[in-house]
């Protein structure tokens, strides 16, 4: 651990430019996260233009603070009208909204805020640790080895992303395809442009975010009936800041879902959604009255939001580490490094220190944005659940077209938005998982560098990719991930025959 970088990233995430945008992030978050029908991810793609013209020490940490904001977020609808406002918030509303009727929504709140904090900082301090020391094999990798960890990257992500692995694989090579558009980075011939000028450069990553991620969101949302909001209280009352001997009270289920959380956090593929409700299900098999879990008490809405925050920090271990981005929002972020000519993989800690050390310790100011902004807007947050939907989309879509008009003030890339956004709204309709497309985007360009690298030095050989033990290792990792889903695949329609 280099301590000369890590003052370096304390310095940069302390300036007083880097304090108001990581504060400006959390804001965003936490109001998006609140908006039942809206996401972290949807989020993080909106405001990703806006961090072109900043330096990435800046924008990514203000990017990583709206993702913090938007897990958290997420519980106050929850809490308050019992719609999760992110799929990370859905085990949260088991006991969240019982305490809500039962007038204990203060707390509630308080209680959820707490805990995201805990579980935020938890997996902040994973990162820290866990980060350097993996860095250290970045000597081992060379183009045969990249080619064999994005086909890894590829397999996890399309086999894990949903549970018709089938419709992850199609989408993932639907990513795979997309990524061929443009010129031939060592040929020099133009693939699939159709004869455009404009997709000579090959299509802009950010515009497909946006359209998939956003404007599918608006689709989406204008299509779905308003929802009575009237059983949340006009009003919360009652304190909001949990005692300390009470959170000790529960110090064990804290500990316990952060750990849950970041290690979830840290596998490809998974996410908050998940580690929400395995820490909530562990919470309930080790509490003496798990009859209780349901019925509106403080240990459920712990559970469930310390863990689904741990896997904020955790989840940048792949991404920044191996380059693998294990979710939607990991995705975004790392196209964001991308743009800014930053590449993440195993020598980026090496050969980006500082900034990895900013990434870093802007997610433990970041969870203390949190908690402040939790506590100072859980009275409002009643108001931001009823905001119509009418409103949201069109000002989702009129944010996205000024973010992709931006990158290249370029009207074709507003086109090839909304293109994205329908096509994006189409997957989401028929259940196909988006992410495995996205993830597979970005990985692309690393798997055909590495793989035509490889063949170059090797004279073709394809044995060439399996003289480093390390090559071995991972592309055995593969092969089980891809049997694991084939497994699961089989004994799920051998179960409902």
């Amino acid at each position: 651990m280099n301590f000369e970088l890590m003052l370096e990233g304390i310095r940069n995430v302390f300036d007083l430019m880097s304090l108001l945008t990581i504060a400006f992030g959390m804001v965003i978050g936490i109001f998006i996260g609140a908006l039942p029908g809206l996401s972290a991810t949807m989020g993080v793609a909106l405001l990703l233009p806006l961090t072109f013209g900043m330096d990435p020490g800046v924008g990514i940490p203000m990017l990583i603070a709206l993702y913090c904001g938007g897990m958290y977020g997420g519980s106050i609808s929850a809490i308050l009208i019992h719609t999760p406002g992110t799929p990370a918030a859905a085990a949260t509303c088991e006991d969240g909204y019982p305490m809500t009727l039962k007038g204990e929504a203060g707390i509630a709140l308080g209680y959820s805020v707490t805990s995201s904090f805990v579980g935020g900082i938890f997996s902040a301090i994973v990162l820290l640790f866990v980060a350097p020391l993996l860095a250290n094999i970045s000597y081992l990798f060379g183009p045969a080895e990249y080619f064999i960890l994005a086909l890894l990257g590829l397999t996890l992500i399309a086999t894990l992303a949903s549970d018709e692995w089938v419709k992850g694989l199609i989408s993932g090579s639907i990513g795979l395809f997309l990524a061929t558009v443009g010129m031939d980075f060592m040929t020099g011939i133009s693939r699939f442009t159709f004869g455009s000028m404009s997709l000579l450069d090959g299509i802009p990553l950010v515009v497909i975010l946006i359209g998939v991620f956003s404007i599918s969101q608006a689709l989406k949302l204008l299509e779905q009936n308003e929802e009575d909001n009237s059983t949340s209280s006009s009003i919360i009352s009652g304190r909001l800041f949990p005692k300390i001997s009470e959170l000790l009270k529960y110090k064990t289920t804290l500990i316990r879902s952060s750990i849950i959380g970041s290690i979830i956090g840290a596998i490809p593929g998974t996410g908050g959604g998940i580690a929400c409700w395995v820490g909530y299900n562990e919470a309930k098999r080790a509490s003496k009255t798990p009859e209780l879990f349901g019925t509106g008490i403080p240990e459920g809405v712990i559970a469930a939001e310390a863990a689904n925050n741990a896997v904020t920090g955790s989840a940048l271990i792949p991404t920044l580490v191996l380059g693998i981005p294990g979710s939607s929002v990991t995705a975004i972020l790392l196209s964001g490094l991308i743009f800014h000519g930053l590449r993440p993989g195993p020598r980026f800690i090496t050969e980006f220190g500082g900034l990895t050390y900013t990434i870093i310790f802007s997610i433990f100011v970041a969870n203390v944005f949190m908690l402040f902004f939790g506590y100072l807007f859980s009275k409002a947050g009643v108001y931001i659940t009823r905001i119509k939907r009418q409103i949201i989309a069109p000002f989702i879509v009129v944010l996205s077209t000024i973010g992709a008009y931006a990158i290249d003030q370029s009207m074709f890339d507003v086109m090839l938005m909304f293109v994205f956004g329908l096509i994006g709204y189409l997957m989401i309709r028929y259940k196909f998982p988006v992410a495995p497309m996205v993830i597979a985007l970005i990985l692309a360009k690393m798997a055909e560098l590495g793989m035509r690298q490889t063949l170059l030095i090797n004279r073709g050989n394809v044995l060439g990719f399996f003289k480093n033990p390390l090559s071995v290792i991972l592309f055995l990792i593969a092969l089980l991930s891809i049997g694991s889903a084939l497994y699961k695949d089989f004994t799920v329609r051998k179960k409902s025959k």
